[in-house]
């Protein structure tokens, strides 16, 4: 049966580590009521074992090779978080959505048509949109060019008759000849145009093509999107929650899939959405590794604070019961498992509030190889 990395190297720091010790109680491995957590712990253990009491004997080579880290415990406050789910849309300040100004037929640009992923700058040709008509509305704009056409031979006929006149006839009826002229001859143009004409479809900013929904030939209809150009740069994050007050309590946030990036308050709406406020936050911060769309989990520190003990998030895990627990380090080479109640604080942080003494020596990496121990 094929075995995990990590059961692997249990396996093996077992079978190394057989040194035979009687357990040993330090000071510090007692609860938030001054408990003693090991009173019980009188067995002795060889090499890597779970003790009757659920504690864990762990020999020092074998905490060496798993790289076992423990800090000791500080009551702090610390501000209270509150965790938003959200989603990532395009910064309207930073990219932009494009979309078929009338029925026509997709042809490709000079360039060809731009795929996902592909870096555009303002005012780029991306396509080029041929209009589209049926037959009766194409027959109609046929007769109305013929008839424009007809128009504009008789008025410059008449406007050259008037200018051999020149002197003779009044100077405003030339003028009025003429402007009547230019008049024809921009209807014509104007119905011509829409008959054979090409209309570029431009980008209306520089970034990313996040989603391109074209083909060469493809018939769209007015209001249809065909490109959606995003900064990598910069994302507007729109989180959801149901207390209309969160907004103006927030310090900062951070997002639980990109850490590094900084996300700043833009305000929250006052209008229900699905039954709940959207809060609009910008994120910057180089080529994020986020998706236009994609669900985030926002993580906002409010102004107010909370008492507790500040610990990386990799040193809770979860005992068989399904509960949060934190390991302690008691004595030399036992850690036991203690239940705690904890909030997240950001990314990479979690608050215990309550269940863990200040002073213990809290495992902060390794736990979970610890708590794999059987």
């Amino acid at each position: 049966m094929n075995q995990s990395p990590t059961m692997a190297l249990l396996a093996v720091l077992t079978a190394m580590t057989t040194i035979t010790v009687p357990v040993a109680a330090s000071p510090g491995a007692h609860g938030p009521n001054g408990e003693h957590l090991d009173a019980q712990g009188s067995a002795t253990a060889s090499g890597l074992a779970r003790l009757p009491d659920g504690s864990v004997n762990v020999p020092k080579l074998a905490q060496r090779r798993m790289a076992i880290r423990t800090v000791k415990a500080q009551d702090a406050d610390h501000r209270e978080t509150a965790q938003l789910n959200g989603r990532t849309a395009i910064d309207p300040n930073a990219g932009g959505r494009v979309q078929a100004p009338f029925a026509g037929r997709i042809e490709p640009g000079q360039g060809g048509l731009p795929v996902p992923g592909q870096t555009v700058r303002k005012g780029q040709v991306l396509a080029r949109l041929v209009p589209v008509a049926s037959a009766a509305e194409r027959g109609s704009q046929q007769a109305a060019v013929a008839d424009l056409r007809a128009n504009r031979l008789l008025l410059e006929q008449r406007v050259a008759r008037l200018e051999l006149l020149e002197g003779s006839v009044p100077r405003k009826d030339v003028e009025a000849a003429r402007a009547e002229l230019a008049s024809v001859r921009g209807r014509e143009q104007a119905i011509a145009g829409a008959l054979s004409g090409r209309e570029a479809i431009v980008a209306p900013a520089d970034g990313v093509i996040a989603g391109a929904q074209v083909l060469a030939g493809q018939i769209v209809e007015p209001r249809d999107v065909l490109f959606d150009i995003v900064d990598p740069q910069r994302l507007l994050i729109e989180a959801s929650t149901p207390d209309a007050s969160l907004a103006e309590r927030i310090h900062h946030a951070t997002l639980a899939q990109a850490p590094q990036a900084t996300l700043t308050l833009l305000g929250g709406a006052r209008s229900l959405r699905d039954g709940a406020l959207p809060v609009y936050f910008l994120a910057k911060g180089g080529a994020l590794p986020l998706a236009l769309g994609q669900p985030v989990t926002v993580l906002a520190q409010l102004k107010t604070s909370v008492k507790g003990i500040a610990l990386p998030a990799e040193a809770l895990v979860r005992n068989p019961a399904n509960e949060a627990v934190v390991w302690i380090k008691s004595g030399a080479l036992r850690f036991i498992a203690q239940p705690v109640e904890a909030k997240v604080l950001d990314a990479q942080t979690v608050i215990v509030t309550r269940g863990l003494s200040p002073e213990n020596r809290v495992v902060v990496q390794g736990a979970a190889l610890i708590n794999q121990i059987r």
